[in-house]
C-alpha cells in the first residue's frame, strides 16, 4: 500500500468529560481534546500504509474553534489528506455537530513520517 493525495478517514467521537474544559461553561468539548482526537484520526487514516517501522508524529495544528458541544454530545471528524512534501503529510480537517449540523472546527494538521527506530529504546 502507498500513502496518496485523497486518503481519507471519518470518526464521530463523544464528546465526555475527559474531552472538556468547565472554564467556558459546563462541560463542553476542550479545543486541546478536539485537536487530540484529530491526531488520532489523521493518523489512523495512513497507519495501514506505512512501511515496518514507521509512524506518523504531528508537527503542525491550525484550526479554528467555531462553535460548542456539551458533554454527552457527539462531534464527527472527517479528514482528507490533502498535500504530501516529502515526509509531511497535510490533512485538511473538518468537525462537525451532527445533532445541530454546524461547523465546530475547520483547518489542517500536518504529520511528519518517522522511522521509529530512530528514536531508541
Amino acid at each position: 500500500m502507498t500513502i496518496e493525495i485523497g486518503i481519507t478517514n471519518e470518526a464521530v467521537i463523544d464528546v465526555t468529560a475527559d474531552l472538556a474544559t468547565d472554564h467556558a461553561g459546563p462541560g463542553v468539548l476542550s479545543t486541546p481534546g478536539m485537536i487530540g482526537q484529530v491526531e488520532r484520526i489523521c493518523q489512523a487514516a495512513t497507519a495501514q500504509r506505512l512501511p515496518d517501522g514507521h509512524t506518523t508524529v504531528g508537527v503542525h495544528v491550525c484550526m479554528s474553534h467555531e462553535a460548542s458541544v456539551a458533554v454527552g454530545g457527539h462531534v464527527t471528524i472527517s479528514v482528507r489528506l490533502a498535500e504530501i512534501t516529502k515526509r509531511r503529510l497535510t490533512f485538511e480537517i473538518e468537525v462537525t455537530d451532527p445533532a445541530s449540523g454546524r461547523i465546530v472546527s475547520r483547518g489542517t494538521h500536518q504529520r511528519a513520517i518517522v522511522d521509529t527506530r530512530r528514536f531508541g529504546s
